[in-house]
């Protein structure tokens, strides 16, 4: 079980940082996030095959809302309206981007 970050970074509604425990910080674009959104509207629930189209997503897409979802994963409210995902801890660690950039 991965455990909470220590700070969630939200001010900026263009991205999320999130401090984790061991002190790597993951920094999420708001784009990056709703592309990225697990929910059944975006992810066939039996296939895992992606629904969303990652290009249907606006670059310019900003967060409204931020909620705890449990002690295990974060909500958000998207600009275009979107508000069902979870993103669960080790999932956001997992998708880290700078992981992906080295």
């Amino acid at each position: 079980m991965s455990t909470a970050p220590k700070r969630i970074g939200r001010r900026d509604p263009s991205r999320i940082e999130l401090d984790w425990q061991d002190g790597t910080r993951t920094t999420y674009s708001t784009t990056q996030l709703r592309r990225l959104c697990p929910c059944a509207r975006c992810i066939h629930e039996l296939t895992g095959k992606p629904l969303l189209d990652p290009a249907s997503v606006s670059e310019d897409i900003t967060h409204s809302g931020t909620h705890l979802v449990g002690t295990y994963a974060l909500s958000l409210t998207f600009s275009d309206g979107h508000n069902t995902g979870i993103f669960t801890w080790p999932m956001l660690r997992q998708n880290d981007p700078a992981a992906a950039d080295s």
